[in-house]
């Protein structure tokens, strides 16, 4: 077991390190493609629209595909590294779905507020930025961290463009020991510590944001 543990170990910092970048891009693109969608400008509305139904409706392994095989082809000519191809292939890919997850928190906003915020003459960007999107973030953080969770698990995809995270190490462990319980059952142990270190951060961010959130209301 021993020996099992640092090569498992170098497997898991790759999935960390995937993971952290993936999710910052993911929560970039949901942001920019709920409040896209939501925009009374066709072309910006569309687009997002667009964004969210091609990476919703597409198998992510084969958008990995496409980045990691299709793009160095004529007549792209774009050859990006394993690395870059799963951050972004992860991060467009759970964005588009934080996208709708976030664009339905906007709209749970109660409607009293945003009245109040008019008849205050607070602006629309600062009545976005200080009012909705905070009570958004607020509603949108448990599906979120479903999300985030989900994509900590898509991160064992990330072996078929050649990077050795967690699951390509324990199954080059099986390959060359055989000790298929022990290897992948600490695997799931790995994964599952990473799952919940993912709900604790989210449960402190919760904390947080509903303190602020009740301080504002005060």
């Amino acid at each position: 077991m021993l020996i099992l543990f640092p090569l498992l170990m170098q497997g898991v910092l790759v999935t960390i390190k995937i993971a952290f970048y993936s999710s910052v891009l993911a929560i970039i693109m949901a942001i920019i493609a709920a409040v896209g969608r939501l925009s009374s400008y066709g072309l910006v509305r569309w687009t997002c629209i667009a964004y969210i139904e091609l990476f919703r409706g597409t198998s992510l392994v084969v958008q990995l595909f496409w980045l990691f095989f299709v793009l160095p082809m004529p007549p792209f000519n774009v050859e990006l590294s394993p690395m870059v191809v799963a951050v972004i292939g992860l991060g467009l890919h759970i964005g588009a779905y934080g996208a709708e997850v976030l664009r339905g928190a906007i709209n749970s906003v109660p409607r009293g507020q945003i009245e109040a915020c008019i008849a205050l003459n607070v602006g629309p960007v600062r009545r976005f930025f200080r009012v909705i999107l905070p009570q958004s973030f607020l509603i949108a953080l448990p599906p979120g961290t479903n999300l985030l969770i989900e994509l900590i698990k898509y991160t064992s995809l990330v072996s078929l463009v050649t990077l050795s995270d967690l699951t390509f190490r324990a199954r080059q462990l099986d390959q060359m020991t055989f000790e298929t319980l022990k290897i992948f059952g600490l695997a799931m142990v790995m994964y599952f510590i990473l799952a919940q270190v993912i709900n604790f951060l989210s449960r402190l961010f919760e904390r947080l944001l509903s303190r602020g959130k009740l301080g504002r209301l005060q």
